[in-house]
């Protein structure tokens, strides 16, 4: 898929690509647009339009990691406007961000965006179900000097939005692999009356300590799930659109890490987010369309890995006309253990890529100071003014006591466990 998009988008005026959820469509697009950037060029040369803060993160985060010499930047809604329009004083080879931030700063004109030759929409349609259209129209309408569009997504439209512009369109579509899924296993579990909550906390200790996404349709009902995990102790992190960026980032963050083995989220975390390989997805409310069951159970049984599709169901209530598998029915046991602790926890530290802190300075201070050995160190995440790192549980203690009195590039700054 990343050879042929490259390929497409060398070649193509206009790029359309399509492509599963978590087959590596970021690199696809990224890789071959590095042909375009000039060094002599002042001013933002790419702009990367995402649906997202976290998606336009991630963006940022891979691109960062290519070390390519050009400066990217993010700009999304929640982030101080003071400091995006600092970092734009000097602009960014590569603009990323959320329709409503980037429209904000074309308007207030904080870039020139006559310089801009490639326009990429990444999981454009999803931008679209956000109600971003008005916005992306001004954005797409003020850009006069466009070379080449790339629109990505997880699911084929009818028809490329006319507002784009653009009316021939190179299709590079990947999405047949999708419908190739033989590892993916579908079960329904019969809930007793209209409360699942018993049933789901009851599948939640058969699942033990494998990583599982819990999709629900609505904000409250995430809380509700979240409360009662609360209550048994049950490690988990939240995440939708109602909860400020740091606390969504740091639900992510604990569940790429380990922390955490339960996200219990709405569709915001269906697509585009960079969260690892999950064994079991968990419909607690039966999705509204096809293609958010498809994206849903796209988290799971990828890169030809198992992975198991649980659906809940209420009393009287039955399957979607568009789930046309036949699942397996299962019956789950009474009185299960309750899951045991995770390996790992969260320790933070209070300074980030802001304060010249990077991932070395984590490692040195874990191992030198914390006397960690490096199987006892997880994933670390630098931020801009906080850094996290995934330890085992049971050298905390003895890593809280090594630095309590401890500095970071020579400053003494708060450091211990997240939450």
């Amino acid at each position: 898929m990343q050879t042929a998009a490259m390929a497409a988008i060398d070649k193509k005026r206009d790029v359309l690509l399509l492509s599963p959820t978590g087959s590596g469509k970021t690199l696809a697009f990224l890789l071959p647009l590095l042909d375009f950037l000039s060094a002599k060029t002042k001013g933002v040369q790419v702009l990367i339009l995402v649906p997202s803060r976290e998606l336009g993160l991630q963006i940022e985060q891979v691109f960062k990691q290519m070390e390519t010499g050009f400066k990217v930047n993010c700009c999304y809604g929640g982030h101080p406007v003071k400091t995006e329009k600092n970092n734009l004083v000097e602009p960014p080879a590569v603009l990323i961000g959320t329709p409503g931030r980037i429209a904000y700063h074309v308007r207030n004109e904080s870039f020139d965006v006559q310089t801009v030759k490639v326009l990429v929409l990444d999981e454009f349609d999803k931008s679209l179900e956000f109600g971003f259209e008005g916005d992306m129209t001004f954005i797409i309408q003020s850009l006069r000097n466009l070379h080449k569009n790339v629109l990505t997504s997880a699911t084929k439209m009818e028809i490329i939005p006319p507002f784009t512009g653009i009316k021939n369109i190179f299709e590079v579509n990947f999405l047949k692999d999708a419908e190739q899924k033989p590892a993916l296993k579908l079960k329904t579990v019969q809930a007793e009356g209209q409360d699942k909550l018993a049933t789901l906390f009851n599948l939640i200790c058969k699942t033990e300590n494998k990583t599982s996404l819990v999709f629900c349709n609505h904000r409250d009902a995430v809380e509700r799930i979240s409360e009662l995990l609360y209550d048994m102790q049950i490690a988990h992190g939240t995440f939708h659109g109602g909860m400020d960026q740091p606390d969504r980032e740091k639900s992510l963050i604990k569940f790429r890490n380990g922390s955490y083995h339960i996200l219990v989220t709405t569709d915001l975390a269906s697509r585009g987010l960079d969260i690892p390989e999950t064994a079991y997805v968990i419909h607690y409310q039966l999705p509204n369309s096809l293609d958010a069951y498809t994206h849903r159970n796209g988290r799971t049984a990828r890169m030809k890995a198992d992975g198991t599709a649980y659906l809940i169901l209420g009393e009287n209530e039955i399957l979607p006309k568009f789930i046309t598998e036949e699942p397996e029915i299962e019956k789950l046991p009474e009185n299960l253990p309750l899951p045991k602790p995770t390996q790992w926890v969260t320790f933070y530290v209070a300074a980030g890529k802001k304060d010249k802190v990077n991932k070395v300075d984590i490692v040195g201070l874990l191992l030198q100071k914390g006397k960690l050995e490096k199987a006892e160190l997880g994933l670390i995440e630098v931020a801009d003014h906080v850094s996290y790192a995934a330890i085992k549980r049971e050298k905390l203690p003895d890593v809280l006591r090594l630095l309590k009195d401890e500095k970071i590039k020579g400053k003494k700054v708060r450091m211990g466990l997240d939450g």
